[in-house]
């Protein structure tokens, strides 16, 4: 499992900005959702054959990936739900990048629905939106994709979009009726969230599990 990297970056300014990388390695074989295959990672031509095509001591590597859009750390974009939503070519990089953030702590929540309660008193219009739940504790084993998954709930999911933030960032695990978003969300777990950030155009972002506190 990775941890984040950061990395300084200087600034006309002559100042430095601090990027972390919050994204997950993919992994050949690796899981995301119970019942989506896993990423190919391999040769299309290896250092060995690439040998017979040029001088000696003369090699190269051509890597090939097949893999599902729903792998590690990824963007939905409103297409993802709305046949004429924007897709991600369409999404602006001034809603991804250099945006200011919020950090919303619900690790060791009673309940696995995160309601609007939690949000009282953050100021989100315009920015990034960080849910901690504290569940990329189970990434690798079966519990990440368990009942008791947190989720949230449709009246924040719509309080969330009424706001307008940039983006919103959260572990959750749609699309598996199994979980418990399908009777708290309109019966589909993947039904009611995109639909309500959907329809504002907020992308929403999933983070497979780096292991690190949020910090400010």
């Amino acid at each position: 499992m990775n941890r984040p990297t950061a990395q300084p970056t200087p600034t006309g300014s002559g100042s430095t900005t601090r990027l972390v990388d919050l994204s997950h390695v993919v992994r050949h074989g690796m899981t995301t959702y119970p019942g989506l295959p896993g990423p190919r990672i391999e040769d299309h031509l290896s250092r060995e054959e690439s040998r017979t095509h040029y001088a000696p001591g003369t090699e190269f590597q051509i890597g090939r990936m097949t893999l599902v859009a729903n792998t590690g750390t990824y963007l939905d974009a409103p297409f993802h739900r709305f046949a004429d939503g924007a897709d991600l070519s369409q999404v602006p990089l001034s809603r991804l990048v250099d945006v200011p953030g919020v950090i919303v702590d619900v690790y060791g929540a009673p309940t696995p629905g995160i309601g609007v309660d939690v949000f009282t008193g953050c100021a989100v219009t315009g920015r990034a939106v960080l849910l901690r739940t504290g569940w990329d504790r189970h990434w690798g084993t079966p519990a990440y994709g368990a009942a008791g998954h947190p989720f949230l709930t449709a009246e924040a999911a719509s309080w969330l979009a009424s706001q307008n933030p940039a983006v919103t960032r959260t572990h959750h695990q749609p699309g598996h009726g199994t979980h418990p978003f399908e009777t708290c969300l309109v019966r589909s777990r993947w039904a009611e969230v995109p639909r309500v950030f959907g329809g504002a155009c907020t992308p929403v972002a999933h983070r497979r599990a780096t292991r690190r506190k949020w910090s400010a």
